[in-house]
């Protein structure tokens, strides 16, 4: 069963909010479970990132986007729980 997200399963960003709607397999389809930010033909964007380095990547994009830094932490918090990030 293919489960749903809400948000990218690398950064969190809602996927409702990517310009593309969601990243690209290898197959040219759509990702159900990451952004074009993130996964594009199949592949992690930035293979090597770590969890901490994806969160403060996060917030520096939240902060672009005129975001208080306070608020940049909560929207941030969930990364670790993302399923990228699960070992």
């Amino acid at each position: 069963m293919n489960q749903t997200y809400k948000n990218c399963q690398s950064c969190g960003m809602p996927l409702s909010k990517d310009p593309k709607r969601g990243g690209s397999e290898a197959d040219g389809s759509k990702s159900v479970m990451y952004c074009s930010h993130c996964y594009e033909k199949g592949k992690f964007v930035l293979p090597d990132i770590t969890m901490e380095q994806m969160k403060d990547r996060v917030k520096g994009k939240l902060k672009e986007m005129g975001l208080p830094g306070f608020l940049t932490g909560f929207f941030t918090r969930g990364v670790p729980k993302l399923e990228r990030w699960k070992k």
